[in-house]
């Protein structure tokens, strides 16, 4: 199985086996799965730990389907940070969510086992959290197809907000990888088989985002092996644009920054034109995009995160390919158009 690690010693990739000393440092595991052609997705599935309160750990997992079906689990569950008998951490869990890494930068197995709301991306962006509570089951194997995104490592200007301006404290020190996926899904008395594409996140430190203004994150990955990653912040004065992506190309991430982010206006479902420019030093790509499925969350709901957020799975297409992967937007709530 090939690894790509990007040259990142493969310690990198654990997990902290107990709370870190700053009581503000987190650990975060999360990977956005996008069946092969479009008939499923689940736009973030991910488990958020906080030094603070370390067994009490924050989960989200959401299953979408393009006909409006919307399963979500989200809340708190009891932490599991167990160590391995050659003493490293490659398990990270809260409740029923799962997050084993079986080689670092190469295969990573997801797993959850609970219940879900069974609910619409307009029910929850309208602050109806109500409904039946149905059985959630899903694996998913992911396995690399690309090098790591190390985010402030791609140009200078990103690099600089990262490293000493607003964009580091935003998003914390993280990394993103592009992959295909495997594995079943179960909900209620129905199940599935799926493969397709996936994106896996890994971010430690400390991080805070009261106070956050926006921000448009895209990526695919193509069958022919190419593909995109890109994470943007709307501009704000005194504070500049952070802007930084890449297009992927023959394996190598090529450094890029996006033209035209389509920013969250409306809290949209689906069938959203969210189409986007990547310029690179060789050219601009086009890429087209729409949304297929979403979950849509109100802002406010959480003191942690007070911006409303549209995490979704798009088409998009390049260059006569299609592919489906992700997109995760969010803005002030008094931005949002009526």
């Amino acid at each position: 199985m090939p690894v790509f690690d990007g040259g990142l010693p493969h310690s990198r990739d654990d997990f902290f086996p107990a709370p870190p000393e700053d009581p503000e440092t987190r650990e975060s595991a999360s990977i956005w799965v996008c069946e092969a052609t479009g008939a499923l997705g689940m736009p973030r599935i991910g488990v958020e730990a906080v030094a603070r309160s370390w067994e009490a750990r924050g989960f989200q997992v959401n299953v979408g389907f393009p006909d409006g079906r919307l399963f979500v689990a989200l809340g708190q569950g009891e932490g599991r940070s167990p160590v391995d008998d050659d003493g490293t951490c490659r398990t990270f869990g809260a409740g029923g969510l799962e997050f084993r890494c079986a080689e670092p930068f190469s295969r990573t197995d997801v797993r959850f086992e609970g219940t879900a709301l069974a609910t619409a991306a307009g029910r929850l962006a309208a602050g109806d959290f109500t409904g039946a509570e149905v059985p959630l089951r899903i694996e998913v194997a992911f396995e690399a197809a690309a090098p790591p995104w190390v985010s402030g490592t791609l140009n200078a200007d990103a690099r600089a907000m990262f490293d000493e301006g607003f964009a580091g404290g935003f998003i914390s020190p993280r990394y993103e990888q592009l992959g295909t996926c495997r594995g079943t899904l179960g909900v209620g008395s129905d199940g599935w088989a799926f493969e397709g594409t996936a994106l896996r996140v890994h971010r430690q430190g400390p991080r805070d985002v009261l106070g956050f203004w926006g921000h448009c994150w895209a990526s695919a990955l193509f069958p022919s092996g190419r593909g995109f990653g890109v994470l943007a912040f709307p501009d704000r004065p005194g504070a500049g644009a952070y802007n930084e992506g890449f297009v992927l190309d023959g394996g190598s991430l090529v450094p890029a920054t996006v033209v035209d982010p389509p920013w969250l206006r409306r809290q949209t479902p689906s069938g959203e034109d969210v189409s986007f420019t990547l310029h690179t030093s060789s050219g601009d790509v086009r890429v087209a995009g729409e949304t297929i499925l979403s979950s849509c969350l109100p802002g406010g709901q959480s003191p942690e995160f007070p911006p409303a957020l549209h995490q979704a799975c798009v088409r998009y297409r390049l260059e006569g390919e299609e592919a489906f992967g992700m997109m995760e937007r969010s803005i002030p709530v008094d931005q949002l158009a009526g």
